[in-house]
């Protein structure tokens, strides 16, 4: 086992396809953590988040069976694909039955162990600051709240986030830039102050 673990994604997928079940189990503990932080930041709900995980990687296996994967060395990056159309196909599977909720969330995506390091003054002034730019993102266009999340909670490269939205990257790099405008003009309209004192 510890010998399969150093292997690549690509030579974990092979192995699997030649029948070695342990080389899947070695590719999905690889990429969960990275994979169902991307499905919950989209989502916002954390059952929903684990049943598109789910979804996302019973769909791995089924296509990885079928030959449907080719090779290029971005193993991660075609799994979080799967996951975004999966999260598209559930929210426009909502928008026909009217069920779309914004606020459909228990988990506070702002919400880290890391603020407590502060007093407590220091916590609430940077939590409020949190949340004033949730709300800030929440007002761009979607195509801009889409590349702020993958670019700015995800750490993808212009590169993965044009290949998931089948954009160029000039048109990534170009929402990102309109969403910092857009950012930086809804907080002179506003008159916030985004920082700590």
């Amino acid at each position: 086992m510890f010998r399969l673990e150093t292997l690549s994604d690509n030579e974990l997928v092979r192995n699997f396809i030649e029948g070695d079940q342990n080389s899947i189990e070695i590719l999905i503990n690889r990429h969960k953590n990275r994979v169902f932080s991307y499905i919950l930041l989209i989502v916002k709900n954390q059952e929903l988040a684990e049943d598109i995980f789910q979804d996302t990687f019973i769909k791995v296996i089924r296509s990885l069976k079928r030959g449907k994967y080719i090779e290029n060395g971005k193993f991660v990056s075609w799994v979080l694909r799967i996951s975004h159309n999966l999260i598209i196909d559930h929210f426009r599977k909502l928008k026909l039955n009217g069920t779309v909720s914004n606020d459909a969330t228990d988990v506070d995506i702002f919400n880290s162990r890391k603020f407590s390091e502060d007093n407590i003054e220091d916590q609430l002034v940077y939590e409020q600051i949190l949340l004033e730019v949730k709300d800030l993102v929440k007002e761009l266009p979607e195509d801009q709240q889409q590349v702020i999340y993958m670019r700015h909670y995800q750490g993808l490269s212009f590169k993965e986030i044009a290949d998931m939205t089948d954009v160029s990257i000039n048109t990534a790099l170009g929402r990102m830039r309109y969403a910092l405008i857009n950012l930086r003009k809804l907080v002179e309209k506003k008159n916030l102050t985004l920082t700590k004192i």
